[in-house]
Formats: structure tokens, sequence, C-alpha cells
């Protein structure tokens, strides 16, 4: 072979393979090309589009918005709920009225005749009532209004004693206040809290509503407010939550971005973060975290979690392998989620991979969703027996189907190696979960929040804030009213020596009975 028939065979050669290089390089802007389309035009949900005996839709809408971290609305055709109350030959049930008012206080107005009108038209004669009838109901909205509580504290005297030449005086006592020298009750701040932390409304919006009630409050006054009444009165119950969450056999953990504007040494622009820990949602004490941190580095989670030794759902984030002496359970939801972009968004070339990385996911799914009713134990049987069928012929998919590193299909095999041997975790405990969606939930009131006021002004307001979100939250999953619960705490911890006697909060903590029967929704 000549030198020139030499030249042009390693010429082919290369051709062929630069071909072979661009060729992918075409697939893989295709996909990125649709996967932008679909996010930007598309519809965000990963609901399996087709229903049937291959292809379940095991997830709830909730639950297939989570990694979207926006709300699900209300159903906008939902028809107004009908009342059954009216007079039937046959009596009914009550109706989605009754039940939605019957907790509430009732006026009734009596509807008479004026006194113009109370004289028979025949013979002029005084009407007398023969009884009344039933006719409608409404709610009615009573706008929130302030007054001044203005204390005095009276001295009393011995008048036998001062007979004698003695002075016997004594004051009576008076309340503590929220926060001394301010105006500040325990209800105006439980509302700034409930406000802000519950109901996502910011502080500028909140000064309106205060100028509105006759009183200008300014945003810097509530900021105040909220990182003095955290610090001192619910610190200390934030401090307990945290105890009792290492009691439990299993924790969830989630951590999102926040921007802190005065933080030492970063830029206003920079991220910081919120993390989220919680307890399982059947838990006899449920307990949500909040813990506001600079970074996002796993030290946080390490040092949140000294002392826990159970098992510790999480994503696929690498700062979690920091945590030690616990056994980490990863996320299906997450390797669903890579299978389904897959999907809807990539080369039809790639789709029924995808297809079959989704619908594996959802065999497990479904077989949880058969067993949620199982205690623990039965629960551990009945995953061992039938999902370890569906997770060996997995793992052996996924080792041998091949598909480009960058790829869509090949991102989506890279995290489940990755992540196996934490995936398979949750086999080994009937309270462990299939995904993380709990702590993707519970992360999601703090992610509303966020989107309404951007950011926190200082460090201090950062930390405030997630404990503040931490009793509420912790609140409102042990099923009280936040608000009241809230008022109570600041006006029961001002006026008790919880210092000396730190015992004194196991009174004050959501699930206590007495707390229960108090404020319960």
């Amino acid at each position: 072979m000549s030198k020139l028939e030499d030249l042009l065979v390693k010429q082919l050669e290369q051709s062929n393979q630069q071909n072979e290089q661009l060729m992918e390089q075409l697939e893989l802007l295709t996909e990125q090309v649709k996967f932008l389309t679909q996010k930007l035009y598309g519809r965000s949900s990963e609901k399996t589009s087709a229903t049937s005996e291959n292809q379940l839709n095991l997830f709830t809408d909730d639950d297939l918005n989570l990694f979207n971290e926006s709300e699900v609305e209300s159903d906008k055709s939902a028809p107004e709920p009908k009342n059954e109350d009216d007079i039937q030959p046959i009596k009914k049930k009550k109706g989605h009225k009754a039940e939605m008012i019957k907790h509430l206080p009732i006026q009734e107005i009596q509807c008479l005749l004026h006194e113009k009108d109370s004289q028979c038209i025949w013979c002029n004669s005084e009407l007398r009532p023969i009884g009344r009838e039933y006719v409608r109901e409404e709610v009615e909205f009573i706008p929130a209004h302030l007054k001044v509580k203005k204390f005095y504290r009276y001295s009393y005297e011995c008048p036998s004693c001062k007979k004698d030449g003695e002075d016997v005086i004594v004051k009576a006592k008076t309340p503590n206040p929220v926060i001394s020298k301010s105006l500040a009750s325990p209800s105006s701040v439980a509302w700034l809290l409930y406000q802000k932390f519950e109901l996502s409304l910011p502080f500028y919006r909140q000064e309106k509503e205060w100028q509105s009630y006759g009183i200008t409050l300014n945003r810097a006054t509530m900021a105040n407010w909220v990182i003095k009444s955290a610090d001192l009165w619910l610190k200390p119950i934030f401090n307990i939550l945290h105890q009792e969450l290492f009691k439990a056999t299993c924790i969830f953990a989630d951590e999102t971005p926040m921007q802190v504007l005065h933080e030492p040494g970063k830029l206003a622009t920079s991220k910081s973060y919120m993390w989220l820990y919680r307890t399982s949602a059947n838990s006899d004490k449920p307990t949500v975290l909040y813990e506001y941190s600079p970074t996002r580095s796993g030290s946080n989670a390490q040092q949140f979690l000294s002392g826990f030794s159970g098992y510790l759902h999480c994503d696929g984030y690498d700062g979690y392998n920091k945590v030690q002496s616990i056994t980490r359970v990863g996320c299906w939801a997450h390797v669903r989620r890579k299978f389904h972009d897959g999907i809807s968004k990539v080369a039809i070339i790639k789709k029924s991979q995808c297809e079959i990385g989704q619908d594996y996911c959802d065999k497990l799914f479904k077989i949880e969703r058969d067993i949620v009713h199982l205690i623990p134990t039965e629960k551990l049987k009945m995953r061992k027996e039938l999902a370890t069928p569906i997770l060996n012929q997995f793992w052996y998919w996924v080792e041998q189907t091949n598909a480009l590193k960058n790829s869509v299909l090949g991102k989506a095999l890279t995290y489940a190696k990755n992540q196996k041997k934490y995936l398979m975790n949750y086999l080994l405990n009937g309270e462990c979960h299939l995904s993380n969606n709990l702590a993707e939930r519970s992360i999601r009131p703090f992610v509303v929040g966020r989107k309404a006021w951007n950011f926190s002004s200082s460090t201090k307001g950062a930390t405030s804030s997630g404990i503040a979100y931490s009793i509420i939250q912790t609140a409102l999953e042990n099923n009280l009213n936040a608000y009241d619960y809230l008022k109570y705490l600041f006006e029961e911890l001002p006026n008790i020596p919880f210092e000396e006697q730190p015992e004194i909060l196991e009174g004050y903590l959501p699930w206590n009975n007495e707390i229960q029967l108090k404020f319960k929704k």
C-alpha cells in the first residue's frame, strides 16, 4: 500500500471519528433543546401521561410537584358546597356548608315588621307574631381592631402595723412583657409571626395592614419584635424539639438556598442556606426544624445531627456523607424524576429506555402504596418479598444499558449507580421510606415565603426565621392552631422560671395533652 493510500485511510478514520463525535453532540443538543422547550412551554407535572397496568399513576399531584418548589392551587372549577339544611320531606344529612361553619358563633337576625306595617290593612287591628321561619345563613367578616392595654399596679399597706410604727407595703404582681420597653403584646407579636411564617406575608404588606388598623408599625420594628421574641421565648422550645428529634428512628433532611444581605465576609448576592430536618409523618411527636447556615457545607448537617444514630433520608448531595454514625437512605423519587425527564423531553431514540427506568420506580412506589397500612415489621417483610425481585431486575438493567454520558438517560443511570447503596437501605427498616418527599414537602412553606419576602436582612433575622418556621410548622404537624399556640407561649413563658427549671418547658411542647386540648384545630 502506497503512502498516499495510508494517508487516505487515516483521513477517513479521522473523518468517521469526527462524524461520530458530531452526531453525539447533535443528539445532546437536541435533548437540551427539547428539555428547555418543555421547561418554557410544557407542563411541569411529573405525572404519568397514561394510566394502565404497566404504566401506573402512583404519585399524588402534591408529591409530583415537590421538586418544582411551586404551590398547587385549588380547583377553580369546584362548585359551591351544597347546603342540604332546607326543609325536605325526608331528613337529609347536613351539607358541606353546615360542616364548614359548625364551630363558628351564631348571631340570629330577627326580621320583624316595622311599626308602621304592624297593623292589619283591613281592620287596622295590631298584628301579633305567630311564628318564624328559617330563611338563610351567611358568614360575617369582622375586621381586626386594636386597643391599648394600660397596666396599673396597686400597692397595699397593713393599717395595724402602721399604727405600731411599722410600714408594711405590698405591691401587686404584674405580668412580664413579651418584649420589655416596647408596645409589643403577646397577641401582636404572635400575629406578626403567624402572618409572615405561616401566611408568607412580608413586612411591607403587614405594614400597610397595621396602618389600616390605625397605627404606624414600621418594618424595622416588626423585624426587631420577631428577632427578640424568637431568641427569648421560642429558642428554648426549639432546643427541646432538637433533642426530641434524635429520639426518632428516621430523620428526613433537605436544604434550599436563601439570600442574606448583611452577612459578614460575603456579598449580598451570594447564597446562604436554610436546612430542614423532620421526623416521620406518623411519629407520635411530629417535629419539623429549620436551621439557617451561611454555607451548604455538609458540616452543618454533621453538627446539627451530632448524637443521632438512626436513618437519615436525603437526596444525592454528597455533603450528607459528613454526618457520622447514621445510615443514609436515598430517595427513589429523585431517581424516578431523572428518568421522567427523559420520557417527555429528549429524543425519541432514548424515550423507551427512560420509560423502562421510570416503570421500575413506579412498581416500587406501587408496592409502598399497597403496604402503607401495615406496621413497620410487616411492611419490611412485604418489601423484601415484593420489592427485591424488582430491584434485582432494575440494577441488572442499569448495568446493561448504555447511554451517552451527558445525555438525560446517561445522567439518570449514573445517578442511580452512584446512589445504589443508599437507595437499597430502605430495605433495612420498616420505618424507612422509599423517598424523601416528606422533607421536600416540609421545605415548601419556606420556599413559598422566600418568594414573597425575597431575602433576610441580617444573620440574626435569618436565624430567627428558622426558629419561627420550626415552631409554627411543628405546631401545624401536631394539628394546633399556630397563632393561638404562639400567643399562649408569649403570655406564659415570660412569667415562668424555665431557665432554672428547664423541665417546666415540657408542658409547653405541641404534643403535650393540655396544649392539645387548648389549641387543637
